[in-house]
């Protein structure tokens, strides 16, 4: 075999060499962060002249399907008073999305679901909101009506 022939099997080799789903993972993570700090700036932009603003937290995320099982993301929380609205990261891979996040109410010692937000991978680079109890995740877009829709809960 020549030294051409070598070369040309071990290009061929490497090139078919498919990625390591540990740095899909990473990727995927990397995308889920992104995506949550460009959500977190559109509420901002959203929440101009209401005198809100749009804080984070660190949360968590146990996922068994990715390797090591757990990693930090960002939260987000809009609050009034004593009452809250956090959108809170809870899984990466499942039901046909990357990305999901808990949309949550906080009033004292009660806390209430108001739906996920679902982050699509690929070239649907949106954010789709489901109610609680929604079987698909197909959703409806998440918008700034959606938004204000789910932060009314603040005002009492």
């Amino acid at each position: 075999m020549s030294v051409k022939s070598q070369f040309l099997k071990k290009l061929q080799a490497r090139q078919s060499v498919p990625v390591s789903s540990n740095s899909k993972t990473l990727a995927d993570i990397a995308e889920f962060r992104l995506r949550i700090t460009q959500l977190q700036e559109q509420m901002d932009a959203w929440l101009v002249d209401t005198g809100l603003s749009v804080g984070t937290f660190t949360a968590t995320v146990t996922d068994l399907l990715v390797e090591g099982g757990v990693f930090d993301i960002p939260g987000i929380v809009l609050r009034v008073d004593d009452r809250a609205v956090k959108f809170v990261p809870v899984f990466l891979y499942g039901q046909g999305v990357t990305g999901c996040v808990e949309v949550t109410f906080h009033d004292g010692g009660h806390v209430t679901s108001l739906g996920r937000l679902f982050m699509r991978s690929g070239t649907v680079n949106k954010w789709t909101f489901n109610p609680p109890g929604a079987l698909s995740p197909s959703g409806q877009g998440f918008d700034e009506n959606t938004f204000f829709g789910q932060i009314l809960a603040l005002l009492p």
